[in-house]
């Protein structure tokens, strides 16, 4: 059993050392563990330092081109080397890699091909309120989405198994997280989360630019990569506000047709507004039959790009 821990980084000299070294080398079950470093264009020396704390191996990016990016790089090198787990966990010292062992357990028992790290939100007293309302909120939002029951879905601290890791891939350029759970979702693999400690961060996230960045970030993320795999879903929602002001204003045109003796007087925008919003409807859902059908292809597409990945190992 090869395990390999990845650590996306980007100027994170000053916590990446504590972090590779507190990596555990020897885990029940595991023949062998690798710390891979993915330096994301840093300039403050992190791949040097990663290397002197340890590293297996440290590739780097000749400038920053983001976490997703960084995370997908680190993917397909672990796949390369063989691994049949892969670990990520972030390099500014939020997560305790002490946690590696219970975190792949779930994956090593054969009961799961995805485990996250569950930092229990409501119970960090580094968090304010209304961070640990908006991180259940959103968390409850991607549980709808993806349809599986983790309790952190921003969490990091993630393992993958290796089945999981060929069927998974990074669209966005914002982050994984979320893109990743809808995904697992979607193709019915078995996630599972298990607790694990967080610990309070000497500098404000890189990742997005203030709360509601982030907020509008992720849900951007959330609605594309939902509709990228129920599209039929995603455009009758979008047309149920224009079926319901139709049907609404016809319902409210048929009765002042019968109760004014059959005829329609001093109506006509109302009728106007009634068909409009009909005809849009009908065309938005439309749209969703001809999104559905482009999504097999896009099924087809992953399930070849799956076999060509497990090919190449």
């Amino acid at each position: 059993m090869h395990i390999v821990v990845q650590i996306p980084a980007y100027n994170e000299a000053e916590t990446i050392g504590e972090v590779i070294r507190g990596i555990p080398r020897e885990i029940p079950g595991v023949e062998r563990v690798t710390v891979l470093v993915v330096d994301d264009g840093s300039t403050d020396g992190t791949g040097a330092i990663a290397r002197s704390a340890g590293a297996d191996i440290v590739i780097r990016h000749r400038r920053n081109r983001g976490l997703a990016a960084a995370f997908q790089t680190g993917f397909d090198a672990a796949l390369r080397l063989g691994a049949d787990i892969i670990v990520n966990v972030d390099a500014d010292g939020q997560y305790d890699p002490g946690d590696i062992p219970a975190l792949i357990a779930p994956i090593l028992r054969g009961e799961a091909d995805m485990v996250v790290g569950d930092r229990q939100v409501n119970r960090l007293a580094h968090f304010p309120w209304h961070k640990r309302i908006l991180s259940a909120l959103g968390s409850a939002v991607v549980r709808w989405a993806s349809g599986l029951d983790v309790p952190d879905a921003p969490s990091g601290f993630r393992a993958y198994s290796r089945e999981a890791a060929l069927r998974l891939i990074v669209l966005t350029d914002f982050s994984y997280t979320v893109e990743h759970l809808i995904q697992a979702g979607k193709r019915r693999l078995a996630v599972t989360h298990v607790p694990i400690h967080a610990r309070p961060t000497s500098r404000p996230s890189r990742l997005h630019q203030g709360l509601w960045d982030f907020i509008k970030r992720q849900g951007a993320t959330i609605v594309r990569v939902y509709a990228s795999y129920e599209p039929l879903k995603a455009f009758f929602y979008l047309s149920l506000p224009f079926w319901g002001v139709g049907l609404i204003l016809f319902a409210r045109l048929a009765w002042f047709f019968i109760t004014e003796g059959f005829a329609l007087r001093g109506h006509l925008q109302s009728l106007i507004v009634a068909t409009l919003s009909i005809i849009l409807a009908f065309l938005i859902f439309l749209f969703g039959l001809l999104a559905d059908r482009i999504g097999d292809n896009r099924r087809l597409l992953e399930e070849l790009l799956y076999r060509l990945r497990e090919r190449e190992e």
